[in-house]
């Protein structure tokens, strides 16, 4: 029954932690509307996530100096929030940046600011090998003539951001919550 009840309560605690804003900080506009970046103070070149609630339509638009173009936004799975995702500019310095929203209604057309804190240095790209490697081509894959020649297209990857770690704790914090109750209902039948 101990080990249970310290799975259950260690997967609780798993799930508040996942259930607190990581790493977002939301600027309230007039009028009760605002603008969470996630995360909120980014290196140039990263992609951000906004999630904009107070907006009187279903879309809206994100724009700011920070940003390489404008974020669509669109309805998000929690109601009546709209969500979109934007890259801060490679060439943008550091500081805060204001994010204006326009989102259109029915009857008015919405306006809610935010921001985004852009931190020093830049987005430093995967490290690719600099010699041919033994392995179907390698490291000479990142040179056009190479890829050319070996008839494989250069392709640059990302690994994976914020938004896929906090998936994966949440899927591990429902994980231990189910093997918490299965060996708490184990123990009961067992007891039977």
């Amino acid at each position: 029954m101990r080990t249970g009840l310290l799975a259950l309560r260690t997967a609780g605690a798993a799930a508040v932690l996942v259930a607190l804003p990581v790493l977002a900080a939301p600027a309230h506009a007039e009028g009760g509307g605002s603008v969470t970046v996630t995360p909120y103070g980014v290196p140039p070149g990263t992609e951000v996530d906004l999630r904009v609630s107070g907006c009187d339509g279903r879309t809206g638009t994100a724009t700011s100096a920070a940003f390489v173009g404008p974020a669509r936004l669109g309805p998000s799975a929690d109601q009546p929030t709209l969500f979109g995702e934007a890259r801060v500019k490679s060439s943008a310095t550091p500081g805060t940046y204001e994010i204006r929203v326009v989102c259109p209604g029915p009857d008015i057309l919405s306006e809610i600011k935010g921001s985004v804190r852009v931190l020093p240095g830049g987005h430093t790209p995967a490290p690719t090998p600099t010699a041919p490697v033994h392995a179907g081509g390698g490291g000479t894959a990142a040179h056009p003539a190479a890829a050319a020649h070996t008839g494989r297209a250069a392709v640059a990857t990302e690994g994976p951001g914020t938004r896929h770690a906090v998936i994966g704790l949440v899927l591990a914090a429902v994980a231990a919550v189910a093997v918490a109750f299965r060996s708490v209902r184990r123990r009961r039948s067992a007891r039977s």
